[in-house]
């Protein structure tokens, strides 16, 4: 650096005394440092600087600070780069064959190797500026020798190389054009006013990225890239960008320019490790070489490489590691078909090669043979000296090489762009009228000499068409960004086929800015596009649920619960359904719930009205038997009235339970329930009043009592209304307040609308039972203290165990109906009604019937009177 420093400072110097002295002297050539010939160089009016990556991967020597180093040599020498310097050439020398461009101006050029490596970039990006004298003889006249110096560079092709010139340029104002750097960072017109680009910026490439893996639901990629401003910006921004669509990095990875084998060795150990088969690589050629090489050496074949455009159309690439690379991914920016460029590319022979370094080099590896006076000492080659001499019959023709390959004119139509934005600018500069320019008192920009910073506003303003395309720059001095989406195919003889299966175009609305033509995509392995996911896809009817300390890709799946589903894949939550729906087996859509009530059609309802209909033709055909034999003593002596409206309210409920089966509405609600409170009424009021009979009619016995005058048949008929009417009243009251009515109940998560009968008041249903109990309560009372009276003419007994019955019944009922839901509530209502009526009927009647109708012979006054 010292050195450099020392050179920068003598080259600085030199031309400012030659600037500010006016004297005819002649300046002593005295030129500091290394020789640095090297270059493709051409005069005129104006001379572009051009940097290029000729070279590339320094390799590190171990200096001793003793001898003086030796010159640096590369793993490397790109013929694709040459390419690229070559386009220069042949843009300058097209632009000075028109005569609408410049017509009164000539364009030189000034390129030089910048070997892909800051130090010497800069260090001929200041011979460039600054111009080089050869070295000659003592006294030597330097503008002699001296190769103009440059207003404007055209390069680098790398973005941290390019901010190392800025930094170091930008203080002379001097606009730096670059063909391939394309680092969001160097779109800050703060730090880097003096730059334009023809390469579209990072930020619109790694949107397209992130499309492009969400496209395919990759959402576990691997990140890696080079050490170096370009990646470096370039992950940080598709970090962000695929945060927005739920994309996670397995990894991200810098590894170093200068890859050893211990850090190759690294990288791809994480590669084999991941699970992630989709990789994302920022990185030249170079670098990519490397870790191929690697991937190779390790077996990892299994990957799917998604191509920055630094490497996205590598044909070298291809040469060595076709069978790593078939699939491949990348955006690559706009091509074009430069005419003439191909046979200008391929007139170059042995003659020609030795007049430049460059294209000896480029020979000798390309048909690897030696050039008679050519070093070669750039490239590290170890089998160089055992080349033979080239015979001057080797022709381009014969062979592929990247440098004659005009099949995908990409960055050398970015370099072709560049050259011309720079004319367009002199052009508009020459054709200025003065008192009408942009400057101080309308002055135009000066031509001789060129001040850079005049030409920088120039370029800025400059639109122009060249090739049929409409080229035109932003405030950042970026171009409009477009790119086709390239997939890496086979041909047949084995060659790399850059098909274009897609493109992304800035320009266009968000949700339409990326298209891809899926069908045409050949994958790295097999027909469709391969997975890369942490965790696989919950499927509707599953939630997401992330893994603790993992990123938000990796999820378990969850079924949802009860009541929930989820229609869509990787749904984080799960909806609830509508309190009327519920859902279905896969739990993806909600479905109108069943309807659940107590039907007559279902087994549990044919049972219950099967009973109730037997048991009320059960009390009917009793009802029969006690008409038919009512003169008979048993029949008289058990007061047959009574016994005959038992009868027949008993067969009225049997029958009132037919009410409680089938769909619920509201007039049915509001019949089921008092139609139930007033016949059990009726019912037990019956045996309340044949128990109190039973009771008068043996204390009437006794001497002196007259208490059955006051207990005839019309106090019993009015008893039995009485009671009732109380009954009557509740129903009344409750009918009129908070009367029962259909409901259809979603308080229960299950799949079933239970329909169902709701009481309305509480207190109305409960006063009902309440009163139903009473009666009972009174009348088991009643009944137990007759218990001993006589056997032939007492029914205590009788009454005393249907009225257990009764209670057992309606007791065990309680818990169970507050305990059971839907139909089977009801269910245990009809079971209730039905038990406590067939325990009344059989404990009343059936011992009367066994004598009528089995044991006539006992139904007599004679055996009615015998203890």
């Amino acid at each position: 650096m010292a050195r450099l420093c020392v050179t920068l400072l003598t080259f600085c110097l030199m031309r400012n005394i030659g600037v500010q002295s006016q004297s005819k002297r002649k300046d002593m050539c005295i030129y500091q440092g290394e020789d640095d010939i090297h270059s493709f160089y051409q005069g005129g009016d104006v001379v572009l600087g051009g940097l290029f990556p000729v070279h590339s991967s320094p390799i590190a020597l171990i200096s001793s600070f003793r001898t003086k180093p030796k010159p640096t040599e590369y793993k490397f020498f790109t013929s694709r780069a040459l390419r690229w310097m070559q386009t220069m050439i042949f843009a300058v020398e097209e632009i000075n064959q028109r005569q609408d461009l410049l017509s009164n101006l000539s364009l030189g050029y000034h390129i030089r190797d910048s070997c892909d490596d800051i130090p010497v970039s800069v260090k001929r990006s200041l011979l460039l500026v600054n111009g080089q004298p050869e070295r000659g003889r003592e006294g030597q006249d330097c503008r002699d020798t001296q190769k103009q110096p440059s207003p404007v560079i055209v390069g680098d092709a790398a973005s941290g190389i390019s901010m190392a010139v800025l930094r170091t340029l930008g203080s002379f104002k001097i606009p730096l054009v670059s063909y391939f750097a394309s680092c969001s960072c160097l779109s800050n017109k703060r730090d880097f006013p003096e730059f334009m680009r023809t390469m579209p910026s990072d930020a619109f490439q790694i949107k397209a990225l992130v499309k492009l893996v969400h496209y395919f639901q990759w959402t576990w990629v691997g990140v890696i890239g080079v050490e170096s401003d370009y990646a470096r910006f370039a992950i940080q921004i598709f970090l962000k960008e695929s945060e927005r669509f739920n994309i996670c990095p397995a990894y991200v990875h810098f590894y170093p320019v200068a890859l050893v084998q211990d850090a190759v060795k690294k990288l791809v150990d994480i590669l084999k490790s991941s699970s992630a088969t989709v990789i994302l690589n920022f990185s030249g050629e170079s670098e990519m070489h490397s870790i191929l090489k690697e991937c190779r050496r390790q077996n990892v074949t299994h990957l799917q490489w998604i191509a920055s455009e630094a490497w996205a159309t590598s044909q070298a690439l291809w040469e060595d590691f076709g069978d790593l690379l078939m699939g491949t991914l990348g955006f690559a920016i706009r091509r074009a078909d430069i005419p003439n460029i191909g046979s200008f590319l391929k007139n170059v022979n042995v003659p020609v090669a030795q007049t430049s370094h460059f294209l000896s080099e480029f020979w000798e590896e390309t048909f690897h043979c030696r050039i008679n006076g050519s070093s070669n000492t750039h490239v590290h080659r170890e089998d160089v000296q055992n080349w033979p001499t080239c015979n001057g019959s080797e022709s381009l023709d014969d062979v592929y090489s990247p440098y004659s390959d005009v099949s995908q004119l990409r960055v050398s139509y970015n370099v072709y762009k560049a050259v011309y934005l720079i004319a367009h600018a002199l052009h508009d500069m020459s054709t200025c009228i003065s008192g009408k320019g942009p400057f101080q008192n309308g002055t135009c920009g000066s031509l001789n000499p060129i001040l850079p910073w005049q030409l920088l506003y120039y370029m800025k303003q400059t639109n122009f068409t060249t090739l049929g395309e409409d080229v035109r720059f932003d405030n950042n001095g970026d171009p409009i960004a477009s790119y086709d989406l390239m997939n890496w195919q086979r041909g047949s003889d084995g060659s790399l086929q850059l098909v274009r299966v897609g493109f992304y175009d800035a320009s266009l609305e968000e949700d339409k800015d990326l298209i891809i033509d899926e069908p045409i995509i050949m994958w790295h392995r097999g027909e469709k596009a391969p997975e890369s996911l942490c965790s696989k896809s919950c499927l509707p009817g599953f939630r997401k649920a992330r893994q603790k300390g993992k990123p938000i890709c990796c999820f378990d799946c969850i079924p949802c619960a009860e009541g929930e589903i989820s229609n869509q894949t990787d749904s984080i939550d799960c909806l609830t359904c509508s309190k009327e729906t519920w859902p279905n087996q896969a739990q993806d859509q909600c479905i109108p719930k069943t309807l659940e009530f107590l039907s007559f059609q279902e087994p549990l309802g044919i049972v219950l009205w099967s009973v109730s209909a037997v048991g009320a033709f059960t009390t009917l055909a009793v009802l029969g038997v006690f008409i038919k034999y009512r003169k008979t003593p048993v029949i008289r002596g058990n007061n047959m009235e009574l016994s005959l409206l038992l009868l027949f309210f008993l067969s009225a409920c049997f029958l009132i339970s037919l009410t409680f089966i089938g769909k619920p509405t509201n007039w049915l609600c509001r019949i089921r329930y008092p139609a139930f409170g007033i016949s059990f009424a009726l019912c037990i009021s019956c045996i309340l009043a044949k128990t109190v009979v039973v009771l008068m009619a043996f204390r009437a016995t006794l001497p002196g009592s007259d208490v059955m005058k006051w207990f005839g048949p019309a106090q019993q008929r009015s008893s039995v209304i009485l009671c009732t009417c109380v009954q009557a009243l509740i129903c009344i009251i409750w009918l009129t307040t908070k009367p029962p009515f259909a409901s259809y109940n979603t308080k229960f998560m299950s799949a079933t609308l239970i329909v169902e009968c709701t009481v309305g008041s509480e207190v109305g249903f409960w006063c009902v039972l309440g009163y139903i109990g009473f009666l009972a309560c009174l009348c088991f009372f009643l009944a137990f203290l007759a218990r001993k009276l006589p056997d032939n003419f007492n029914e205590a007994k009788f009454i005393t165990f249907s009225m257990l019955i009764f209670f057992a019944v309606w007791i065990t009922f309680i818990p169970v109906y507050v305990s059971t839901r839907g139909k089977y509530t009801v269910a245990v209502h009809v079971f209730a009604i039905l038990a406590s009526a067939l325990g009344i009927l059989l404990c009343i009647f059936a011992p009367k019937c066994y004598i009528v109708l089995l044991k006539p012979e006992k139904n007599d006054k004679r055996s009615m009177m015998k203890k």
